[in-house]
């Protein structure tokens, strides 16, 4: 499969909050679906608050189709308090790469 559709999101936590925000995104639901082909969550080295995450989806709708549903409504529900304002969106499509654990 190939990736066709993704964005990277930086979101700033609540003083305090960016374990717990990093805790529910390594849990989301999109990890294990199937369309959902990149998902990396990486914190800021020089702001602990600041949390960005990639994902790499086979195409828009099933990005859109997967964020429309019950399991991602109520993640998105979850990650709000957490949040000091809203997440910038930046579009982006993965080419190449690595990233080992």
């Amino acid at each position: 499969m190939t990736v066709r559709h993704g964005f990277h999101a930086t979101m700033t936590a609540q003083p305090g909050k960016a374990d717990e925000l990093i805790k529910l995104l390594l849990d989301a639901p999109s990890l294990p679906h199937d369309d959902c082909l990149v998902f990396l969550v990486a914190r800021s080295a020089s702001d602990r608050d600041v949390v960005h995450v990639i994902e790499g989806w086979t195409s828009a709708e099933a990005h859109s189709a997967f964020f429309g549903g019950d399991r991602a409504q109520a993640l998105v529900a979850k990650l709000q308090p957490l949040l000091a304002g809203e997440p910038t969106y930046t579009d982006a499509v993965p080419v190449g790469g690595k990233a080992t654990f």
